[in-house]
């Protein structure tokens, strides 16, 4: 089945260059409406300008479909509640929101200082946060809505030089746990995408001879999925190379400890048991931890909780 966006209004920030821009051209052939928001800054996020913004649109329009510029930047709660509102006004709807803005300030940490730290979180992980703040009553109203963060394996799994990106990237997927599970009555449904693409954030990582195997358009096909009719929830999807993969957080079985033993040295003695990964199981919620350890130490205790 087609997967379209006619009548629909998606709002994509960040989608004046790279993975975002890739976005933007998809979700237009494909019948949306889209908002391409970019400050328009340099890869640190200093600087601003309209014209990147402007080409995408023009792109857009000159191929028969239907966009509108927007130059908030995703860190100003007041500029993203100012885009909101013109989109609404426009279009009276926002069925789509794709938070892809992004800026880099890579140092070690102990060579970052935090006002680095801070901007880059600023965007990134707040910016998100505004983002589907100021677009999530519009979703709730209409019941309604598709939303995607964009996280990153710098996040997922670490990379040297990127805490403060790195935190940022991991903070969205706890959002995204959350309003999976708020955003359920609504029909608002939320995802993450991890990419791996050659783009302005990117191009000095890989040589000459890979770009083309990672260009921002064998990514997108994932945001597409995630933003449809049918689409999953809670999902985090790696995409690159026109490779995808689901990632999944597990927690092990375990191992319970009487009272008498319940101290670090007989953690330590029970390490391997505890971080044995068979029967690890994905959890779906933080209730599901508690019960999971409530049931553990009830039923070594001979306790009934029914």
């Amino acid at each position: 089945m087609t997967i379209r966006f006619d009548d629909q209004v998606v709002v994509i920030t960040g989608a004046a260059h790279g993975l975002g821009r890739s976005h933007a051209l998809e979700f237009a052939r494909r019948g949306a409406r889209v908002v391409v928001n970019d400050l328009g800054g340099a890869r640190d996020g200093v600087g601003e300008s309209s014209e990147a913004a402007a080409a995408v649109v023009a792109e857009i329009e000159a191929a028969g479909g239907q966009a509108m510029a927007n130059g908030a930047s995703v860190a100003d709660r007041d500029a993203v509640a100012g885009m909101v509102t013109q989109v609404i006004e426009r279009w009276g709807r926002i069925d789509v929101l794709i938070n892809n803005a992004g800026i880099l300030r890579d140092k070690t940490f102990s060579k970052m200082s935090m006002e680095d730290f801070d901007t880059v979180v600023a965007v990134h992980q707040t910016g998100t946060a505004n983002c589907t703040h100021a677009v999530w009553p519009h979703m709730c109203e209409q019941q309604f809505g598709r939303i995607v963060m964009t996280s990153s394996a710098s996040g997922i799994y670490g990379n040297f030089g990127q805490s403060n990106y790195g935190a940022a990237k991991m903070g969205v997927v706890g959002l995204m746990n959350t309003l999976a599970q708020e955003g359920s009555k609504y029909n608002i449904r939320v995802n993450t995408l991890a990419p791996v693409a050659t783009t302005r954030m990117t191009e000095e990582l890989f040589p000459p001879n890979v770009k083309e195997l990672l260009k921002p358009e064998l990514v997108t096909p994932a945001v597409i999925f995630m933003s449809g009719a049918d689409a999953p929830t809670r999902q985090v999807i790696s995409a690159g190379g026109g490779a995808f993969a689901r990632v999944v957080v597990q927690e092990t079985p375990g191992a319970w400890l009487p009272n008498h033993e319940c101290d670090a040295e007989h953690l330590a003695a029970a390490w391997d048991q505890i971080s044995g990964t068979d029967g690890a199981l994905e959890l779906q919620g933080a209730g599901e931890q508690t019960m999971k350890f409530l049931q553990m130490a009830a039923t070594n205790l001979g306790i009934d909780l029914s």
